[in-house]
């Protein structure tokens, strides 16, 4: 019988396979950053395609915890220490953005399905004003907050200090410290791998 650990993998792998061609879509290859890198020289767990990447970091290498904030489109004050103690997850996007689009649903049904788990979702809106944001939410469902970045580029700057953040849609699970546990470029393009990536921390030792 597979371990639970091998099967995690399994999903992951399998998942960025199967991501990897609906994402020929016409979405830019990003070039490999040092994580990638580091996964090539088995150095990292790590699963990579050209457009989509996902790394989780173990928890013996983490950064150090990302404090951040800001307003959300709906005018209320964030604050990370909120969550903290909490598994979070930080979505980077903004309405124009096509793969953006496409993720949204997915997002949302996996925020529902670990509500239940005390898990967090807070959105990163780079580009957009309040308005644009929730008229994104209300067409796309969308029912976490999302932090209005655009003018200020602060909760941005404070995640670029400790892991890539490249072309949106980019998503971060955020452990119970407050420290980066994985990343995903790209869009997240179903429920399987963010779900699994999301238990993987929930089931970490505080």
């Amino acid at each position: 019988m597979s371990s639970p650990v091998r099967s995690r993998r399994d999903v992951l792998r399998i998942g960025a396979a199967a991501l990897a061609g609906a994402l020929a879509v016409g979405l830019s290859a990003c070039a490999p950053d040092p994580a990638t890198e580091a996964y090539l020289n088995g150095d990292q767990k790590a699963y990579t395609t050209d457009d989509f990447r996902v790394l989780e970091i173990p928890a013996s290498e983490r950064g150090e915890p990302v404090a951040f904030g800001g307003t959300t489109e709906n005018g209320e004050a964030f604050s990370s220490d909120a969550v903290r103690g909490r598994v979070a997850v930080v979505n980077f996007w903004y309405a124009g953005c096509g793969p953006c689009r496409i993720e949204a649903k997915d997002l949302e049904a996996v925020w529902q399905k670990h509500r239940p788990d005390d898990v967090a979702f807070i959105g990163v809106n780079i580009y957009d004003q309040a308005d644009t944001a929730k008229a994104f939410a209300e067409k796309y469902g969308i029912t976490y907050p999302s932090l209005m970045d655009a003018d200020t580029g602060e909760a941005k700057l404070a995640f670029a200090k400790v892991t890539p953040i490249q072309a949106p849609p980019t998503t971060l699970v955020i452990d119970k410290q407050g420290r980066v546990a994985a990343r995903i470029i790209g869009p997240i393009d179903g429920t399987s791998i963010l779900s699994t990536l999301i238990k993987d921390v929930l089931e970490e030792k505080a």
